[in-house]
């Protein structure tokens, strides 16, 4: 049942993204969703990102942010290279995640206490006490910052840093899609009305959105799809 409070959604205009987003515009009574034009290979997301949050009917804001100076990712620095998607090679369980090597270059160092901060300073502004963001420990890439241990950390910070959680409104970060499979995730957005055909989770999408077909993000998507035996209306290079 949809419950009389605001959230936050970060949306990158990727499946998860997406299908947190409806998940949250069905449960919640104002949602503002929020991008992130941080330097990134590319903007088809961003674009996608402004076309699916329009489509919702809700307030969305992208904010400006130049991780790419930063470097340390393929994401954000071209002269590195995009590896092919290779999902057995890596960890599918939080608590196998101790090896360093089994973290792609794609992740980028910190991006989601980056991205968490600032959607904690939108939840202050709009009076929301929820955020909601689309990690999960069944289907990922072996990132550190989608584990529930740390979800669970950056809602005690975010508790204890702010205005709204000092007075006693406890903030809670949601993760909806923390313990579902990608075929389960797909499963979910197309109870609640997602037109996956409108996402982009590609690392290397073209000028034109259309997805590579190979990279890790790809190809979790693409076995998601045919596991769940859903068509894939991902429009490939």
């Amino acid at each position: 049942m949809p419950i009389n409070e605001n959230a936050v959604v970060l949306l990158s205009g990727g499946l998860d993204s997406v299908t947190c987003l409806y998940w949250a515009k069905k449960r919640y009574a104002a949602v503002t969703a929020v991008s992130f034009d941080y330097g990134q290979r590319h903007n088809s997301e961003l674009i996608a990102a402004k076309s699916i949050a329009q489509s919702a009917g809700v307030d969305h804001r992208i904010i400006d942010i130049d991780i790419a100076q930063l470097g340390g990712s393929s994401l954000t620095d071209p002269s590195m290279i995009i590896p092919d998607g290779n999902a057995d090679k890596f960890s599918t369980k939080d608590d196998e995640l101790s090896d360093n090597d089994a973290i792609p270059n794609t992740y980028v160092p910190a991006r989601n206490t980056i991205f968490l901060s600032y959607a904690l300073a939108v939840a202050e502004v709009t009076d929301a006490r929820h955020i909601v963001i689309g990690v999960s420990s069944v289907d990922y890439s072996g990132y550190p910052d989608c584990r529930p241990e740390y979800i669970k950390a950056f809602e005690q910070l975010a508790n204890l840093a702010t205005k709204a959680g000092v007075m006693g409104q406890h903030l809670a970060i949601q993760t909806p899609l923390q313990q579902l499979s990608k075929a389960k995730t797909i499963e979910l957005g197309l109870s609640l009305g997602v037109d996956y055909a409108q996402t982009i989770s590609c690392y290397s999408a073209d000028s034109y959105g259309l997805a590579c077909g190979i990279c890790d993000s790809c190809t979790l998507r693409r076995q998601g799809f045919v596991q769940a035996g859903i068509t894939d209306p991902t429009r490939y290079q």
